[in-house]
């Protein structure tokens, strides 16, 4: 008997004695192991401790069936969120980034050790962000740390405060505070996480190339999209690659643009290189074409490039190239965002997108004839792999009881003023998809949006 039978033998077992269970979930649509089929899940102490057929008897204290037209899915996990908080409040807190992820059917997210002040690039940094999470959140948030010149030192020390992973810029973050790597100086930084395996996450871009490149400037995109070139995600990749390659250390590809990097990227997964990379929704979703002049709510960096470069990503996502989709959440006030008129130049670059990601990518994977088990995998379940934690994105015993309700037919049309965002500014205003959040559920208890009930997590916990 294999393990994942014999657990799920125990836990029939469990449900045909009786015992009651503090909630049951029932529907005829949820997803274990890849496939949708009728079932009951059973949660004890914020973990499933039971899934069985939909015929078996499963006893609660509360009991929620499902709709025919809603589908259980695991709690997506979101690793790529810029919450801001503290500092830089007024752009995103984790009182409205957590409740936005909820409302998307999101219930952990890892931060990102910037935009706040400070940056996570200490524990004290660390410990401070921390603080401010722990009575805000509503559901389960963790952290990154960060990787900047001179903190070094701080890298082991993080590391066993529970941070996930160090992001690394290689060229000017947008602020300050959060300094870039030398190509030479991340390679260095990978060597020390070597020793402990962590991991380096890399905002890929070139220094040297975009320095080369135009100046954005004015209302049209054409402009903007030519001062980030693909040739500088492409040049800054190949010495992530390079770097992973000869110290050994795990290296992560954030928010990929580029379909011209695939192919070094495939070669380097070939040939045992330790790497993985990310895309976002609006890399899936949007199109250059397609982008009006002035409208800086799509300004992101690297840029949203063209329909046949979305075309590639969504084919090296179907072929294992991509492991995961995120939303690189990157807020701003409305001010920052649409400073200058309109002027590419000016505008704060950074999609907010947190509460939209699982129904924009499955509206545009529906329309590919992908199937919604695939996109989870994407979404919840490679991301959770990502980050080490085995008890979240998927369900099945022993797991965290953290799931969302979806709803795959039902229509949505996105309103930015109705979004739990704190500024009402996204790309997608208006837009009209199909897939509804109904519902999230963390560790066994329904989002509220009033009671913040998350926890803080740390690397390698259970």
């Amino acid at each position: 008997m294999t393990a994942t039978s014999a657990a799920h033998a125990a836990a029939t077992a469990t449900a045909a004695e009786g015992v009651a269970y503090d909630v049951v979930l029932r529907g005829a649509r949820v997803l274990v192991d890849g496939t949708v089929a009728p079932r009951q899940v059973g949660v004890n102490d914020g973990r499933i401790a039971a899934v069985v057929p939909y015929e078996e008897t499963l006893e609660g204290e509360r009991v929620v069936e499902l709709g025919e037209h809603q589908v259980l899915l695991p709690g997506l996990v979101d690793t790529h969120v810029h919450v801001n908080e503290p500092g830089r409040t007024e752009w995103e807190g984790f009182d409205s980034a957590t409740r936005a992820a909820a409302a998307g059917g999101v219930t952990t997210l890892i931060d990102m050790p910037l935009n706040s002040i400070p940056p996570t690039i200490d524990v004290a940094a660390l410990e401070t962000k921390q603080e401010v999470a722990a009575a805000k959140a509503h559901i389960d948030v963790g952290f990154w740390g960060g990787a900047v010149p001179g903190n070094e030192a701080d890298l082991r020390p993080l590391h066993d405060a529970g941070a996930f992973g160090f992001k690394c810029f290689l060229l000017h973050s947008g602020v300050d505070e959060f300094a870039p790597l030398t190509p030479e100086a991340m390679e260095a930084d990978m060597a020390i996480l070597a020793e402990f395996d962590s991991l380096m996450i890399v905002h890929a871009e070139d220094a040297g190339t975009i320095d080369a490149a135009p100046e954005p400037s004015g209302t049209g995109y054409a402009g903007f999209l030519a001062s980030r070139p693909r040739s500088a995600e492409d040049t800054a990749i190949q010495a992530v690659i390079e770097a992973a390659r000869r110290t050994g250390a795990r290296a992560h590809i954030l928010h990929l643009s580029s379909s011209d990097a695939l192919d070094a990227i495939r070669a380097a997964k070939a040939d045992g290189v330790r790497i993985t990379v990310e895309t976002c929704p609006h890399y899936l979703t949007l199109e250059a074409e397609a982008i009006p002049d002035g409208a800086t709510a799509y300004k992101c960096c690297p840029p949203i490039r063209e329909r046949a470069n979305r075309d590639l990503l969504w084919e090296a996502l179907a072929d294992g190239t991509i492991d995961c989709i995120v939303s690189d959440h990157s807020p701003s006030t409305v001010e920052l965002k649409l400073a200058g008129g309109g002027d590419f130049g000016q505008a704060w670059g950074g999609v907010s997108s947190l509460q939209l990601g699982l129904s924009l990518i499955w509206d545009e994977a529906k329309r590919r004839g992908i199937a919604l088990e695939r996109v989870v995998d994407w979404m919840a379940t490679n991301t959770s792999r990502l980050v080490g934690l085995e008890n979240k994105g998927r369900i099945g015993v022993g797991a965290d009881a953290d799931f969302a309700v979806f709803e795959p037919e039902t229509a949505l049309r996105v309103d930015a003023a109705q979004l739990h965002h704190r500024n009402p500014v996204t790309p997608y205003d208006g837009r009209e998809l199909t897939g509804v959040v109904a519902s999230a559920w963390v560790r066994g208890e329904q989002v509220d949006f009033e009671t913040p009930r998350g926890k803080l997590i740390r690397r390698g916990e259970a």
